[in-house]
């Protein structure tokens, strides 16, 4: 479980990157898409910051 916590910021930053990725392929991007995925990804980059300074 606890290498699940310490990799959990990672996953919310693959999210992220899957949310950007399956528009631009599929021709359906929007703003509110981009600014949903660009959220994911800062989320995931300080959660993955602040988790692994917590949980050892």
């Amino acid at each position: 479980m606890n290498e699940l916590i310490k990799n959990l910021g990672a996953i919310v930053l693959l999210i992220g990157a899957i949310v950007l990725a399956v528009p631009f392929f599929t021709g359906g991007m929007t703003n509110s898409i981009l600014l949903g995925g660009l959220a994911l990804i800062v989320v995931g980059y300080l959660g993955h910051i602040f988790i692994n300074k917590r949980v050892e």
